[in-house]
């Protein structure tokens, strides 16, 4: 076993050794400088870099709040608690689809917001401003299509901001929290139609098992292999994939 070893062994001692020599031939050096800044364009590029920064660190909350990605995560979490799997499908693959899912539906808006925004802004067309608010559009639209008049009345209510004349006049700062607590109402909505039939197996199961009088044995173990057979039988991923994806 060791002569077996030994060989790995001195290649590994060797590769550590060389190690420094090698990266340094082959692999680039990285440095950074931080230098007082000699005209106004720099110093302007010094602040844009610092907002992009300040972006990227709120670009979790945009992707999850300003799109469907609530509506999504929410309805398949609650899917595993109705089939009562624990764990099961993981957290990870939960968010990943619902992630995938969002890119697919808002695909339409990303590019519509390439087409009018970012595209004229890299061609230096427009101004950053410009960009921005032309970039908010296709955003607003697909909000507004899916947010309750109930909830933009209720911020504007307590915005006591003045009746507007049509949607293009609403703050965005009152879209925005409608169109959350409107994805959060219709993602319930539809967990309570999802939590009905494994409700109904989970009656049934605890039901029977009382009138044979055993009460020792927990129903969730029976029923869980129902609720999943029921579920497979009737291609539930298929059809809850197909719900989300036509909600929008």
């Amino acid at each position: 076993m060791v002569k077996k070893l030994l060989p790995l062994f001195l290649a590994l001692l060797f590769l550590t050794l060389t190690a420094g020599s090698v990266s340094a031939q082959n692999l680039p050096g990285l440095r950074l400088e931080v230098q007082q800044a000699e005209s106004p364009e720099d110093l302007a590029v010094t602040i844009q870099i610092i907002l992009l920064i300040t972006l990227l660190t709120i670009a979790p909350a945009i992707l999850i709040l300003l799109t469907s990605f609530t509506r999504i995560v929410i309805v398949l979490s609650l899917l595993r608690h109705a089939l009562s799997t624990q764990q099961i499908p993981p957290n990870q693959v939960i968010i990943g689809l619902s992630l995938f899912l969002t890119f697919f539906i808002m695909t339409p808006v990303f590019n519509e917001i390439n087409d009018q925004a970012v595209q004229p802004y890299l061609d230096q067309e427009i101004t950053q401003r410009e960009a921005f608010d032309l970039a908010i559009v296709p955003l607003r639209t697909f909000m507004l299509g899916h947010t309750r008049q109930a909830d933009l009345a209720l911020f504007m209510r307590i915005a006591e901001l003045p009746q507007p004349a049509n949607e293009s006049e609403l703050p965005t700062r009152v879209v925005i929290p409608a169109f959350v607590i409107s994805e959060l109402q219709t993602a319930f909505q539809m967990g309570f139609m999802l939590f009905i039939p494994f409700l109904i197996i989970d009656m049934v199961v605890a039901s029977v098992l009382m009138s044979m009088g055993m009460l020792m044995l927990p129903p969730i173990m029976v029923s869980l292999p129902f609720k999943i057979l029921l579920f497979v039988l009737v291609d539930g991923w298929h059809l809850l994939v197909q719900s989300l994806v036509q909600s929008f």
